[in-house]
């Protein structure tokens, strides 16, 4: 053989098992399943849901609580929720997203660890599941989404404590019960290894997690503090219902992000949180305004807005899950149960919830979230869910439900208590008389 044939037949065979090698590649390429990709619409989707749910916050919360507020503490509730709102932005890229979503340990039932502590591992490649196999939204998007709901829910709590506790005081408790209440308790219904994921209790959008939280946090808040000064003797009427109307308005505009974008994409199923939010929503606020009107012949613009809450309140548990109908029955009955618990209950048992958290978030949350395993029937207008049986998942709802008052209850109150030992919960009576603006902040809202 010459020298010019070895070459060419060793260019020969070295193509053809270049070639060979190239189609095995190229096979071994097609059969291995591709990465999903995020889609475009369900990431703005949730880009603008993200937006939605922390305009709830700010301004909607703070105008909403400060409106209800007395005159001399309006700048310090919109001083707290601020606040509030950036230090779980803090904690939340920290550790709280690592606790709320990841597992793996041997607690994974209860709570995350801290492998994703830092935000580590995180980048613009990674993604999240949505509720559709295959189907992903960046991670970063929801991470921004959860990180607003971590933000209002300690913020909801502060409408049962204004006007009497330290600012400072607040901020500690904030960050001790965001790490040893929120987080376990997000962790628990949303993460797909937590107790009552596994179980199959249903929380669309928060009802145990934010509204039973945050509600009864309030409650235990209120009793441990006490009264306010002059509370049932002195009027305590709020200063400006103008900008209670206002931030109602605001929250039930961003609850859409709440409730649709907790669907995690945009599909029919945000769709029909959404039409569910407007209709439970006007069920609530007729129901609390015909009752009113009944019993005290008057009906009010303050009992129109609680009554809206409620019902968004009531919806949050059941918004993806019901139908428009049911939504309706549920609004007009949490409406109706608030009206009671907020006038009539509390004035009996005397309890100095200020702005109502507990018999509005609290009440409606309890509600709602029974409510969900009745109106999730097909037969009633629900989306059903796997082996449906009524009175199964209804027991379920009341096992999540329990978990969620004495988890949060006992939490609250061991937390509160420590905050009370380190640094004292409350502002002396004089500077409570004064007013917490200017006690507080040393600013007033209002230079009349």
């Amino acid at each position: 053989m010459t020298l010019k044939t070895f070459l060419r037949a060793g260019l020969t065979g070295l193509a053809l098992s270049t070639t060979s090698a190239g189609i095995a590649l190229a096979q071994a390429a097609a059969e291995a399943p591709a990465a999903p990709v995020a889609n475009k619409g369900d990431t703005a989707w949730m880009l603008v849901s993200a937006l939605l749910v922390l305009m709830m916050t700010l301004p909607g919360l703070a105008l909403f609580y400060g409106g209800l507020a007395r005159s001399k503490n309006m700048l310090s509730v919109m001083s707290q929720i601020t606040a509030t709102a950036a230090v779980m932005i803090i904690i939340w890229v920290v550790y709280g997203y690592s606790l709320a979503f990841t597992g793996g340990g041997s607690l994974t039932s209860f709570i995350g660890g801290f492998s994703k502590a830092f935000l580590a591992g995180v980048s613009t490649e990674t993604t999240t599941d949505t509720f559709t196999k295959g189907v992903v939204i960046p991670e970063y998007v929801f991470i921004c989404f959860q990180m607003t709901f971590a933000i209002i829910t300690p913020a909801l709590i502060i409408g049962g404590l204004v006007e009497r506790m330290k600012f400072s005081a607040l901020l500690l408790f904030v960050v001790l019960w965001s790490t040893f209440v929120y987080f376990p308790m997000a962790h628990m219904v949303w993460f797909s290894e937590g107790y009552l994921f596994t179980l199959g209790a249903l929380d669309f959008a928060g009802g145990t997690v934010v509204h039973i939280n945050a509600g009864i946090a309030a409650l235990v808040g209120a009793l441990v503090l006490g009264k306010r000064i002059g509370y049932g003797k002195e009027l305590m009427s709020p200063h400006s219902l103008t900008m209670t109307f206002i931030g109602t308005c605001l929250l039930w505009v961003g609850w859409f992000g709440f409730n649709a974008g907790s669907n995690l994409e945009a599909t029919a199923g945000a769709a029909l949180a959404m039409i569910n939010t407007l209709t439970a929503t006007a069920g609530a606020a007729l129901g609390w305004l015909f009752i009113e009107w009944v019993i005290k012949g008057k009906p009010s613009l303050l009992g129109m807005l609680s009554g809206i809450i409620a019902g968004l309140v009531a919806v949050t548990p059941a918004a993806g899950l019901i139908g428009p109908m049911g939504a309706i029955v549920l609004g007009a009955l949490c409406g109706v149960v608030c009206f009671f618990m907020c006038t009539t209950i509390k004035n009996a048992l005397g309890y100095d919830d200020s702005l109502d958290v507990f018999g509005i978030h609290g009440v409606a949350g309890i509600i709602g979230s029974i409510g969900t395993g009745i109106f999730v029937a097909p037969a009633l207008g629900g989306v059903g869910v796997a082996d449906y049986a009524m009175g199964a998942q209804v027991w379920k709802q009341i096992v999540a439900v329990v978990i969620a008052i004495v988890w949060c209850g006992v939490g609250s109150f061991i937390l509160f208590k420590i905050v009370d030992v380190v640094m004292g919960l409350r502002v002396t009576p004089d500077e409570e008389r004064e007013g917490l603006d200017i006690a507080e902040h040393g600013e007033r809202a209002y230079n009349i």
